[in-house]
């Protein structure tokens, strides 16, 4: 059984039984906007015999779903739980629950102080899970006490090398039993508070951004551990400019300041966030937030809390949960596939795990109490310490895409690891309702997905990337996606080029690929799919059977070969008048769009439709050139990944970037510095 060790007489307050003083970790909250679609986030409960008289007695405002769920919060914000009578209530919760596996894994801690404060009649019941996700009970104690009272658990770390968490249930008695408040602790030796600065990048989204410094004012105590936040504004609907900006800034305390410079995406935004982080010098982290993000604010006091322990300095990131259904975790752990050099979800780890399902509950799913460890975290919500950003410099001039990725990667070879932590989270649009990997984006997917392979790829000729690279383009122009195909051309010159071209090209480069796409056909997308001509097919198809993906790697093969025969021939004039069929994206498949000559394709978020149309002239043109990019690329790679190798301090260095700050801010007619 584990050493835990239960006190009836709670020690001095602030201190743990050996007389150290106590650093909270995590405090236990409840939903800040009483959103119900995500109260399973953070309490487990059931109807208790005791929540409609509850309901009657208290003259306080219940909070809509609590009492539904046997509990209620009390008027004194987010840390207080009323448990009905006969009613339990667990915290075995995504945000409550303390993920014991990543403090014994990652940082100094050797044990976790439990410490709640309660009233009335109540048991508190500690439960700890293994690695497996099985379940053991390892302290109780029971309160009958009117006035409230400080009791506490002292908890090993020892057991949780390989994962496991530690959670508590509240279980009423005759009378209700009220939590005022619970935490989890360490006892503090020579570890100093740390600092952060915020950092988020904003691009014509004012009232997604002007929200979350209000939300950020709403949370005095998060306030107390940032230095300054930090928007560094690059577009023309100016945050300064919303009704509501003044408001949000008063809030603050005079924290903020905005910072207006050109256009130079995500990478330079963050970049800049970064370098004023550094030049201050007051911070010891700077937190990387996405504009577009609900954050819960007390996950920054955790990644502070948890940076502050680590055993070396230390990368934590947030996890995403999906803005449109917000139960559901949409982004755990990350890792870069080595051979094919291609992001996605760690060994062991789902997508878009649902808390709120049946069966979803951190408690009935094993494979959440299994440490998982990332190579990066996505930058909607990371820490990164500025001892970091001093040996390895500043993010790479990628504008957008694979920053993030490649900053992880980096510092993980200096030996900075990245801890995607539990508890630490926000609210993002999910992937899935992004058309990016097809539209003017496609160019930075690949451009930058290639030059962190040149830098970082320990395989020879990046392993399977060229191949898989080729493939792709193979496919987008089967699939009539020529401006995509083309894209991804532009992206194996410009790589070829060598290094220069990131910098030079981080105010122009964007506009060069909107316009080179704007050329094509299936770039031209409208709302109304009633003002594209009718759909008309000259002759049915083949027994009945609707155009299908292909299944199986003959059929693939023989999909392939014939699309390619069919786009060397002449197109059917009536196409080119009149789509030939409607595919919906959910079926926008390469082997399926290949058996047209065109077709009316809908966009990953509903709102828009494209006329894909084929020609023949300019498969051949693009299927020629990439294949000789490609070839050239793989005869180079040895002498590419040098040169890229012997330029990444200069790229990611803040001169560099100051360079490029500057000629943004000239590009626009701002100051570079205003």
């Amino acid at each position: 059984m584990t050493d835990q060790r239960h006190h009836d007489e709670a020690p001095a307050e602030g201190q743990d039984a050996a007389g150290r003083d106590l650093r909270v970790l995590q405090r236990v909250i409840l939903p800040a906007d009483r959103d119900l679609d995500i109260l399973k986030l953070y309490v487990e409960g059931e109807i208790g015999r005791g929540a409609e008289a509850l309901a009657e007695e208290t003259a306080v405002e219940t909070a809509p779903g609590l009492v539904e769920a046997g509990a209620r919060v009390d008027d004194v914000g987010r840390r207080t739980v009323v448990v009905p009578v006969g009613s339990r209530v667990s915290f075995a919760t995504y945000f409550n629950a303390f993920p014991a596996a990543y403090w014994r894994r990652w940082t100094h801690v050797e044990e976790t102080v439990l410490r709640i404060r309660l009233r009335g009649h109540g048991t508190v019941i500690v439960y700890r899970s293994s690695a497996k996700g099985h379940a053991h009970r390892v302290a109780s104690v029971t309160v009958d006490s009117e006035s409230a009272v400080s009791r506490s658990f002292t908890l090993p770390l020892k057991p949780f090398l390989d994962g496991g968490w530690y959670w508590f249930d509240v279980v009423a008695g005759e009378r209700t039993a009220v939590l005022e408040r619970a935490e989890w602790c360490a006892g503090v030796e020579r570890v100093r508070q740390g600092t952060a600065s915020i950092g988020i990048t904003t691009f014509n989204r004012p009232a997604f951004c002007v929200d979350q410094l209000i939300a950020l004012g709403a949370a005095p105590e998060v306030l107390d551990v940032v230095d300054e936040i930090l928007v560094i504004d690059q577009g023309t609907d100016r945050i300064e400019d919303h009704p509501a900006f003044a408001a949000a800034r008063d809030g603050l305390g005079g924290r903020l300041r905005v910072i207006d410079q050109g256009n130079l995406g995500g990478s330079g935004g963050f970049a800049r966030a970064m370098d004023e982080t550094v030049q201050a010098g007051r911070s010891d982290y700077v937190m990387l937030l996405d504009d577009d993000v609900v954050t819960e604010s007390e996950g920054i006091l955790r990644a502070v809390a948890f940076a502050d322990h680590a055993k070396t300095p230390t990368i934590v990131g947030g996890h995403m949960f999906n803005l449109f259904v917000r139960s559901q975790l949409h982004a755990f752990a990350e890792t870069i596939q080595r051979y094919r050099w291609w992001w996605g979800p760690a060994p062991h780890t789902f997508a878009e795990h649902d808390f709120a399902e049946e069966g979803g509950t951190l408690r009935d799913t094993p494979w959440l109490h299994r440490r998982v460890d990332s190579d990066y975290n996505g930058w909607w919500m990371c820490l990164i310490p500025v001892e970091t950003i001093g040996k390895i410099g500043l993010s790479m001039p990628m504008f957008i895409k694979w920053d993030d990725a490649e900053y992880g990667v980096r510092a993980q070879e200096a030996g900075f690891p990245t801890v995607s932590l539990p508890g630490v989270a926000a609210w993002h649009v999910p992937w899935q309702d992004k058309d990016d990997g097809i539209d003017w984006q496609a160019y930075f997917h690949w451009r930058n997905r290639l030059v962190t392979a040149l830098l970082h790829s320990p395989y020879e000729r990046g392993g399977n990337l060229l191949k898989e690279c080729f493939i792709i383009s193979v496919k987008h122009a089967l699939a009539m996606q020529y401006s995509t195909a083309e894209l991804i051309a532009m992206a194996l010159r410009d790589v070829l080029a060598g290094p220069g071209h990131m910098h030079a090209g981080m105010v122009t480069k964007a506009r060069e690929v909107r316009e080179l796409r704007a050329g094509f056909p299936d770039a031209r997308a409208g709302e109304d799919i009633e003002a594209f001509p009718g759909v008309r097919r000259g002759r049915p198809p083949k027994r009945g059977r609707n155009p299908a993906p292909p299944k199986g790697r003959s059929k693939v093969i023989q999909t392939a070969l014939s699309g390619a025969l069919r786009h060397l021939g002449p197109v059917d004039e009536d196409a080119l008048r009149n789509p030939q069929a409607i595919v919906p994206h959910i079926d926008r498949h390469w082997g399926m769009l290949s058996k047209f000559d065109s077709a009316l394709v809908s966009s990953a978020d509903g709102t828009k439709v494209t006329w894909y149309q084929r020609d023949p002239k300019r498969f051949r043109s693009i299927m020629k050139r990439s294949g000789l990019l490609h070839a050239r690329f793989t005869r180079e790679w040895d002498d590419l990944a040098a040169r890229y190798r012997s330029a990444a301090a200069e790229l990611a260095s803040p001169e560099a970037w100051r360079e490029t700050f500057d000629a943004a801010g000239s590009a626009t007619g701002r100051g570079p510095g205003e």
